[in-house]
């Protein structure tokens, strides 16, 4: 079995997360510059057994896609030429970013720890991982 890796993407920046070999565990991996994101994953996964990417949906209160979503879909295009032989999964990223802030209060980070963006990036590539494995 090999790994999967979860993506929030963003804007600015993209919290990943990975489970491991045995897709039971899910863990932070790190938070990297959205414009550096395609070389990032492209060198991973020559190190590491990458089975499927998860790639967050970003979607509003109605269900209709969000505005992020129009960024989302040509990186998503260039990922499937880039590494054609591993997977993507879209799955709903609804509350990941607040339940990332939540828990971050509740593991007892100071308020400075909290405000670091790329923490709650990687916590909520996280969330939407764990999520994945306990629906699967």
């Amino acid at each position: 079995m090999g790994r999967i890796l979860a993506i929030d993407f963003g804007k600015k920046r993209t919290g990943i997360a990975v489970t491991d070999e045995l897709q039971i565990i899910a863990s932070g991996l790190t938070t990297v510059d959205t414009s550096e994101l395609l070389t990032f994953l492209k060198n991973y996964t020559q190190k590491e057994n990458v089975e499927l990417f998860l790639v967050g949906k970003p979607k509003q209160m109605d269900n209709s896609d969000s505005e992020s979503e129009a960024l989302i879909l040509p990186f998503l295009e260039k990922l499937e030429k880039a590494i054609p032989s591993i997977p993507i999964k879209r799955v709903d990223e609804r509350f990941t970013s607040k339940m990332a802030f939540q828990t971050m209060i509740d593991s007892g980070l100071k308020k400075k720890q909290r405000q670091n963006k790329a923490l709650v990036d990687e916590i909520s590539a996280t969330i939407i991982l764990q999520s994945y494995l306990y629906n699967k």
